[in-house]
């Protein structure tokens, strides 16, 4: 893929690791999830503060952000990053969250954890659950802020993966784009203001989030995000010591040699099947138009696979066929056809 080649040389340039899978690195696009360049994106490495990013989609999916926290003696004090939570302090769940991906405040991270659920634990188990959903297959996490443990990790396909699912979400989005924040401590009304540790916001135009990560085992991790042109790519870079400069350096490759295009326009999508005798003609559908990323080098072409005509009386909603897309002859994705109405 020309796209991998114009990469490597950059990065052999900038810096040198000690082994071939002790970093990692991808760039994918948000909805598609379509790879556009990677290297190493299945070894399974610690990931430090991008941890958080799995951590605030778990509250988000699942909880009311109005719930009013008090901080306990449990949470402060807290190893590594912080917000410098006092027990007794009384924050909403929202201002908590910001705490958590601005300021990477672990005092938040373990602050939310116990929140919610009976335990931190039944928090981590959801948290692993939530990963699932977003289609991760190589992450376990233990912990809900990033700090090293030897059974905590995951791969850049997997983050980048949960990172697409959790852009989705407007709040998620909303939060890991703001570069300050103004929260308040409901007891005292005391104003608390924390921004952005992620530079991306202020040096990368177009950059709408995400979140650093730093250990001394894990090394350097980015969790970058940016638009274009109506396109919204995620960048991930698991122990890469310049990983604003790289993270800048692969999501300007990646939009240089990809534009977004709409491939399938369900308003368009005109079919019909007849049955045997051509007596009932079935109206087809899809569900949704489809958004792809094309380079520039790439031909699109569509297959669709449809019985010429139903031998038996489909029902409204069956499927009924598949329309295939293929990029310069490799499957790329299909997506189903369903009968609407009977004309």
């Amino acid at each position: 893929m020309i796209l991998v080649i114009a990469f490597t040389p950059l990065f052999l340039q900038n810096y040198q690791v000690a082994k071939a899978d002790s970093f990692a690195e991808i760039v994918i696009e948000k909805t598609s999830g379509r790879i556009l360049y990677s290297q190493n994106e299945n070894a399974k490495l610690p990931m430090a503060s991008t941890t958080k990013i799995i951590t605030a989609i778990t509250v988000i999916d699942n909880f009311d952000l109005n719930k009013i926290i008090t901080v306990t003696k449990k949470t402060v004090g807290v190893e590594g990053s912080s917000v410098y939570l006092k027990e007794g302090d009384k924050f909403k769940a929202i201002d908590l969250l910001y705490g958590l991906m601005l300021r990477s405040g672990n005092d938040c991270a373990e602050t939310l954890a116990i929140a919610f659920t009976k335990s931190r634990k039944d928090f981590i188990d959801l948290m692993n659950l939530t990963a699932k959903k977003c289609g991760a297959k190589n992450t376990n996490f233990t912990n809900p802020h990033g700090l090293h443990d030897s059974n905590h990790y995951t791969t850049c396909l997997d983050l980048a993966l949960i990172s697409a699912y959790a852009m989705k979400n407007p709040t998620f989005k909303k939060i890991v784009s703001t570069k300050s924040y103004t929260a308040t401590e409901i007891s005292s009304g005391e104003k608390r203001v924390w921004k952005n540790k992620n530079k991306m916001l202020f040096n990368y135009l177009g950059a709408t989030g995400i979140k650093t990560g730093y250990t001394k085992k894990a090394g350097r991790c980015l969790v970058s995000s940016a638009e274009k042109d109506g396109m919204e790519l995620i960048a991930v870079v698991l122990n890469v010591p310049p990983m604003f400069e790289r993270s800048s350096e692969m999501l300007n490759k990646a939009f240089e040699n990809y534009r977004l295009v709409k491939i399938i326009d369900s308003s368009k999508f005109n079919y019909s099947i007849p049955d045997k005798d051509k007596n009932v003609y079935y109206d087809l559908k899809i569900d949704g138009d489809v958004y792809y990323p094309i380079s520039k080098s790439e031909s699109i072409t569509a297959q669709i696979d449809l019985p010429k005509y139903f031998d038996f009386t489909p029902k409204g909603g069956q499927k009924v066929g598949e329309i295939k897309i293929f990029a310069s002859k490799q499957l790329i994705f299909s997506k189903n056809i369903y009968t609407l109405s009977i004309e």
